[in-house]
């Protein structure tokens, strides 16, 4: 037994030597946060370990409820799929009603949970708004100019627009369940501008769809610099208070505070579901404009790119993905474990998923549990 224990001494030793000198002391933090829990990548709750910043909330605007409400059983099909997917929250919003909402796991409509890379989709909300309150050109406004990193070749050539449809030719390789890669450092390590901003090119710009985070952590780094704020504080004042968010959220943030951009705003279904009604109506909310309705088309249009196969990209517009299904136009935002905010414009709906697992499948690059949500929802409905 004492051979046994100073074997595992040594070896635990020896790890923490090879830790040490990689530099790759964010692992500590992967560990004790993910690992030691018995998870295997970050999960929606683990918002609690991290240091963040607060998005504040002004006057609280309530959604509609349908006469409705929560009068249409769920199909058994879909109580299986939440069941399976560990679903915490399920939300169905049609004509800016709500007809139907349920909770699981203690979860309840005020309950805060990660957004994961649904997160995307805001920071490019924010750079339309900045857009239109003139503080960036255009989409077409070249990096370097608010980041001297990129004002050399070949990075000089990125575009705002390439880092919004991740075609900015950058180094990086997403992969959430490789402890020690790059999008797990971005998560558990201390300072994103050393990680992010010497990235390399490694192709042309605007040319292949690549999805990278890196590209989302550009982009909030631009907007400190375009508006001379925070990006949580940004977020506030343009959309959360104008929206009427239900609750104040938070965005986790790094040692030096910078927010965790590519992912990880804590909130609610029902303030998600917010953004999707700020689209659905064009980039107006109560009658008030907020973002220009060209860049919400955009937004929600496939860029003209390649896929890394070299086929034409059908699925990417500004950080929210975009797919048919069923003789209906579907853009969406998406996270990590099948974070869900889905807008159907021909049906005015707007279907809100949050939970602790997803499809692996994926049929035409989307998951197969997206598809499963929406058939259950419009099965409810329509």
């Amino acid at each position: 037994m004492k051979k046994i224990i100073k074997f595992l001494l040594f070896v635990l030793v020896l790890v923490n030597l090879a830790i040490l000198i990689s530099g790759k002391t964010w692992l500590y933090k992967a560990v004790s946060v993910t690992y030691l829990k018995g998870y295997n990548s970050a999960y929606i709750d683990d918002f609690i370990h991290f240091e963040s910043n607060d998005i504040k909330a002004g006057e609280k605007h309530n959604w509609l409820v349908s006469n409705n409400y929560n009068k249409t059983v769920l199909p058994k099909n879909l109580v299986d799929l939440h069941s399976d997917n560990q679903s915490v929250a399920f939300l169905v919003i049609i004509n800016d009603s709500i007809f139907f909402e349920k909770y699981w796991h203690g979860y309840s409509s005020e309950s805060l949970s990660n957004s994961f890379s649904m997160a995307k989709s805001w920071v490019a909300t924010l750079i339309g708004i900045a857009i239109t309150e003139g503080y960036i050109k255009s989409v077409n406004q070249k990096v370097g100019d608010f980041l001297p990193e990129f004002n050399d070749e070949p990075k000089s050539k990125i575009t705002i627009k390439d880092l919004l449809t991740m075609s900015s030719g950058l180094g990086w390789h997403e992969n959430y369940y490789n402890p020690i890669g790059q999008a797990a450092e971005a998560y558990y390590g201390d300072n994103l501008k050393d990680l992010i901003l010497p990235l390399k090119s490694i192709e042309p710009p605007g040319r292949v769809f690549k999805y990278h985070s890196s590209c989302t952590q550009i982009l909030s780094f631009i907007l400190e610099k375009a508006v001379n704020k925070t990006i949580s504080d940004y977020l506030s004042e343009k959309l959360w208070i104008p929206i009427g968010a239900s609750k104040s959220a938070t965005w986790s943030v790094d040692e030096n505070g910078d927010e965790k951009a590519f992912c990880c705003i804590n909130s609610n279904a029902r303030s998600f579901a917010k953004i999707g009604r700020l689209y659905l109506n064009k980039g107006v909310y109560n009658n008030i404009k907020l973002i220009d309705s060209s860049f919400v088309k955009e937004a929600i249009t496939p860029a003209k790119l390649v896929d890394k196969n070299g086929l034409k990209n059908t699925s990417y517009g500004y950080h929210f993905w975009t797919t048919k299904y069923k003789g209906n136009n579907v853009f969406y935002a998406r996270g990590h474990l099948g974070q869900y905010m889905v807008c159907i414009p021909e049906k005015n709906m707007i279907i809100v998923r949050l939970g602790k697992k997803s499809s692996k499948e994926l049929p035409n690059g989307h998951h197969k549990d997206l598809y499963e949500y929406i058939d259950g929802a419009l099965e409810m409905f329509f």
